[in-house]
């Protein structure tokens, strides 16, 4: 892999094609598992996990998976590695396991592993499906954390609520006043659909500003019937 490559897998997998604020997929965890920092950030690393080492299982052994039963197949790897961090979810971080709940087991039916399994994996080398996989994560991992520290900010003036399950001793951080209401509406999925539109606005926006000063640098080009 030349270090080209690895720039437009990263730029791609963290910004480009990121896949909650472009590609639009995983809307599911998105909504419910984000009314706090933590719980995206800790659900997205899970998400890492499987997809860079279901990429780099499936990359190396896509030619020896007959075409008509390759979806079946990708299923069960992906659904093995789930397992796997399932159980280690439940082993050593017991009680974010018991928030998370459901929502591990789901990373089998995410669309976003399955889409890169199938669009990337399928047809790519096994190096460049394990870092399509992890900067896909990556991509998901900072959006959800800042979707989540949005929400639990404007919703209880805190961050880092539930912390104390993956560090204990460590405590949230109270940026509001303790009598601060909240905002009932940010920790609700209209509210978390409220604010993916913004980020969705906001990065539009980068890519907007970025395009016209590309454009303003660009050399005018020279008109016809000019000086010769």
């Amino acid at each position: 892999m030349t270090r080209d490559e690895f720039r437009q897998i990263a730029a791609n997998g963290i910004w480009k094609q990121n896949t909650s604020i472009v590609q639009i997929l995983g809307l599911c965890p998105l909504l419910a598992v984000t009314t706090n920092l933590v719980n995206g950030a800790m659900l997205s690393l899970a998400t890492i996990i499987v997809m860079a080492i279901s990429g780099l299982a499936i990359a190396s052994l896509r030619n020896l998976i007959p075409h008509e039963i390759r979806i079946p197949v990708f299923i069960l790897v992906v659904a093995a590695l789930v397992t796997v961090v399932d159980l280690l979810f439940n082993a050593n971080l017991h009680e974010l396991y018991l928030v998370l709940g459901i929502f591990i087991p789901l990373i089998v039916t995410n669309c976003i592993v399955l889409a890169r399994v199938e669009a990337y994996a399928n047809k790519n080398p096994p190096l460049h499906s394990m870092f399509d996989g992890i900067f896909m994560g990556v991509g998901m991992l900072w959006t959800l954390s800042l979707l989540g520290g949005l929400r639990e900010l404007i919703g209880g003036g805190t961050l880092f609520s539930g912390i104390d399950m993956v560090f204990p001793g460590l405590h949230p951080l109270q940026l509001f006043p303790s009598d601060y209401p909240g905002l009932l509406l940010a920790m609700l999925p209209p509210g978390a659909f409220i604010l993916l539109g913004c980020l969705i606005a906001w990065k539009n926006w980068i890519e907007s500003r970025a395009a016209a000063r590309q454009h303003r640098r660009a050399p005018e080009p020279m008109a016809a019937g000019g000086l010769h």
